[in-house]
């Protein structure tokens, strides 16, 4: 995968602190605003700990290479967060990365002054039930665009994903499976997908399009998984497929466009994978 060019210059940063309530003030000048020019990660806040932490640092660090917003000031980063979430025993931190005010047009700016926005959020009720009940995908007919520079990034550009949530309004659904325009499978509207066949796991290559998530990151460390293109019609044939994510963990399909999965039989697939690679 092509990756952009590193920016040299030193980079100025800013960062604020903000809850719901609070609300924030950013300037109508502000290139995130203007462009999508930034990226964000969105992470499980568990007894004042960002759960994953080491692998949404690492998120943030290739997304700023890749777009060339220069070296982030991780440490006083960390600092906040830890001083931010003291008194959180269980939420959801989202971490907001634009690249300031500046430059001309779509031209980036000589010098960058970046905005780091904290914000917490209430984490969702219903996310524990998921794991135990499973969810009912249908497909969206909105199809993921490819681009490799910024395929895996979690970009400030979520436009396909709102038409995505538009479109699942009408659908008779828990979310919707989302494949791209030469109908391989990607990932659900706001998760990443794997799936099991005879013993071995499947996840959507991501080189093209897709966010690779932090949580489906975490599981290349349990489970040996093969990224791979896969159609629709591949994914069906499957013998449990299941979604994830940094929120809600993992979470069983129990329905792909009316084709069924048994709920208890996923289950014991994927206890079986987690036993088998815990044992080597």
């Amino acid at each position: 995968m092509q990756n952009m060019p590193k920016q040299k210059t030193h980079i100025a940063q800013t960062i604020k602190l903000v809850t719901p309530q609070q609300g924030v003030c950013i300037s109508s000048n502000d290139r995130g605003f203007n462009y999508g020019d930034g990226f964000f990660t969105t992470a499980k806040i568990v007894d004042a700990q960002v759960e994953h932490w080491p692998l949404h640092r690492a998120r943030l660090v290739e997304c700023a290479q890749r777009l060339s917003f220069g070296e982030l000031d991780l440490s006083a980063l960390q600092q906040a967060i830890a001083e931010y979430i003291k008194t959180v025993s269980l939420g959801v931190l989202k971490i907001v990365v634009t690249r300031g005010e500046g430059g001309r047009g779509y031209g980036l700016p000589e010098q960058s002054n970046l905005l780091i926005v904290l914000s917490l959020l209430p984490f969702p009720s219903h996310y524990a039930q998921l794991a135990q009940q499973g969810i009912k995908l249908a497909i969206s007919p909105v199809q993921l665009a490819s681009q490799p520079l910024l395929a895996g990034l979690k970009t400030l550009n979520r436009l396909e994903q709102v038409m995505i949530k538009r479109a699942m309004q009408g659908q008779d659904c828990d979310d919707v499976m989302v494949c791209d325009y030469h109908n391989n499978v990607i990932e659900t509207s706001a998760a990443n997908i794997f799936a099991i066949k005879n013993g071995r796991v499947f996840s959507p290559s991501l080189q093209n399009c897709g966010i690779q998530g932090v949580y489906l990151q975490s599981l290349c460390d349990k489970l040996t998984i093969e990224f791979t293109d896969i159609k629709l019609e591949q994914l069906l044939q499957m013998e449990a497929v299941f979604s994830c994510n940094s929120l809600m963990g993992i979470v069983p399909v129990t329905a792909i466009d009316g084709m069924q999965f048994e709920l208890a039989n996923s289950l014991v697939l994927l206890h079986g994978l987690f036993t088998k690679e815990s044992a080597c």
